[in-house]
């Protein structure tokens, strides 16, 4: 059966798919138009200052990004936002917020999850046009952050917590892939290895996350920070972080 004429007049409902799966594929797919494939998180600075010049270095390199940084830190905030969405506990989403912004710590960091958690927003009213309250959710913090803002999209799936994490991990690993194959002549099967041991950390990285109380997290990764603020200043990059 032929599918039915849509003409220039008719209105089409743009919302995410149903299944809890697909959104979650959607939110974590580098081609979301939120600008993570710009950003190397330190990474291009390791391998410009730090000798990370290798599979087996970026490798390892990342996974020690996963599990001493995302699981503490931003996992750890996509955790307890997804609940404070759905529980539309909009206090706690605040105070989120302000933790994320005030634990970056380089301008370079401050500065990428301000903007990708605005574009996620603007995705977000764009996919729900004329859903005023979540238009109104979308408002809730001034400067929204990149973890508080996906955590939104991800509550309004059915999905559940461990998937929601592990869409935001996977998501972060594929961008940072991508920015080491693009820094270092490693080619995309190398990628593809290091990517692969990434998603083998992930569902034991999301249940720490899950686990820790909010006295438990933190943003604390010095080497990192340094790298980032010299990154500011690096004479040649192709990355915004």
């Amino acid at each position: 059966m032929a599918a039915p004429a849509v003409g220039p007049d008719a209105v089409v409902e743009r919302r995410l798919p149903t299944s809890g799966l697909l959104q979650l594929i959607w939110l974590a797919s580098p081609a979301l138009p939120i600008g993570g494939f710009s950003y190397s998180e330190g990474l291009e600075a390791a391998i410009d200052r730090g000798g990370v010049d290798s599979e087996a270095k970026v490798c390892a390199w990342l996974l020690e990004q996963l599990r001493l940084t995302l699981a503490r830190a931003e996992l750890a905030v996509v955790a307890k936002a997804v609940a404070a969405w759905r529980e539309r506990d909009l206090d706690a989403v605040k105070r989120l917020n302000d933790w994320v912004l005030q634990t970056r710590e380089s301008s370079e960091f401050r500065l990428q999850t301000e903007q990708m958690g605005r574009s996620m927003m603007d995705w977000l009213r764009n996919q729900h046009q004329g859903d005023a309250a979540l238009d109104a959710m979308t408002r809730t913090c001034a400067s929204p952050s990149y973890p508080l803002a996906f955590a939104l999209a991800a509550s309004l799936t059915d999905a559940d917590l461990r998937d929601c994490l592990g869409s935001f991990a996977f998501g972060w690993a594929e961008n940072m892939v991508q920015a080491a194959v693009k820094a270092l002549p490693l080619g995309q099967s190398a990628g593809q290895r290091i990517l692969a041991q990434l998603a083998l950390a992930i569902p034991e990285v999301a249940g720490h996350a899950i686990a820790l109380p909010d006295d438990g997290r933190q943003c604390f990764a010095p080497m990192l920070a340094i790298l980032s603020a010299q990154h500011e200043t690096q004479y040649s990059r192709l990355f915004r972080s």
